[in-house]
């Protein structure tokens, strides 16, 4: 755009016009991207010698789906990460480093388990701010497509795009997005270690070891637990979970509802799971299990990115922002 009128004028209206703007413009840039949140400004030769340029603040990101599903992506390409595997160490690194990134505390809680170095991530924020909320995601995937014919036996791998890498993405998003100065707690995101290897994924391993861990090892009794596993189905269907917390969960769901998401998030319990939300509910704490676990490509080696959707991933995390975000102040 033209700072300057470009028609003909005298010269002494000219001089008048200066003289009235000598004070100089201000122009203010206040370009916000859906996706990251930054301020582009004009270059130094786009405004007149006298100008000067402020800012406003970016305005809070929500949950995008598009983005959320460019970390399930980014986990399915770095290949299968079972427990030992090349893929396994890459994405601890990949969680750590972003979580650090976006300016998440964070702790990589080492712990042995069978003769295996474990590790749980845990990205902290709001540190002191209120009740401690935890929200759960395992990382790991399972080390042998047992559910497809044959390949266990040919040790086939899972690549765990539903089933490990779209409860990450969620939580990853949620790290990027949130405006922790609306979430009036403490808030936690964890993510959990050796997790999906138990009844012959690993020789001996049993389910939801590192949830297990770092329950059983808590300093602090924190307020809730919610964790998302296998949400990032494109056909999604999301009832209530048996051994979930009946409050919280149907406080979540209601959410869900007025948020237009009722359709998939179907309040009738279908299911009840070994997941990472019972080692918390052991501990007394409200522990609710989001998971679709009508995904028909669990454990096979069919579990690949084309099985989910971004829209499944922004009904669960818009979910879980509403209420960190908006529903927390009115409890």
């Amino acid at each position: 755009m033209n700072l300057y009128d470009r028609n003909p004028i005298s010269l002494g209206l000219l001089l008048l016009f200066l003289v009235a703007c000598r004070g100089g413009a201000q122009v203010t840039a206040t370009a916000v991207s859906p996706v990251v949140p930054t301020v582009d400004l004009p270059t130094a030769t786009a405004v007149p010698p006298t100008a000067t340029i402020t800012t406003t603040p970016a305005l809070p990101v929500s949950f995008d789906g598009d983005s959320a599903f460019g970390f399930l992506e980014a986990q399915t390409d770095i290949g299968p990460r079972w427990p030992g595997s090349p893929g396994h160490s890459e994405v601890r690194d990949y969680i750590s480093a972003t979580l650090t990134e976006m300016g998440w505390a964070v702790e990589q809680q080492m712990f042995d388990y069978q003769g295996f170095a474990a590790m749980n991530i845990i990205g902290r924020a709001n540190e002191g701010q209120g009740d401690i909320i935890i929200l759960g995601a395992h990382y790991d995937t399972r080390r042998l497509a047992d559910q497809t014919p044959g390949a266990a036996e040919a040790e086939v791998p899972v690549l765990g795009a539903v089933d490990g890498a779209s409860g990450v993405a969620v939580l990853l998003e949620l790290a990027r997005t949130l405006d922790l100065d609306e979430v009036p707690r403490e808030l936690w995101l964890a993510f959990f270690d050796v997790e999906d290897n138990g009844s012959g994924g690993m020789p001996g391993w049993d389910w939801i070891a590192g949830s297990t861990y770092m329950a059983a090892n808590l300093a602090v009794q924190p307020e809730a637990a919610v964790i998302v596993d296998m949400i990032g189905d494109a056909d999604q269907q999301l009832y209530f979970e048996g051994n979930s917390h009946p409050g919280l969960r149907e406080g979540l769901w209601q959410i869900a509802d007025d948020l237009g998401y009722g359709d998939v998030f179907i309040p009738q319990v279908k299911h009840t799971m070994i997941d990472d939300h019972l080692p918390f509910a052991w501990e007394g704490i409200p522990a609710v299990d989001i998971i679709d676990f009508d995904y028909p490509y669990w454990h096979t080696i069919e579990d690949t990115a084309d099985k989910a959707s971004p829209i499944s991933l922004l009904r669960v995390g818009h979910t879980l922002e509403f209420w960190l975000e908006e529903h927390l102040d009115s409890e």
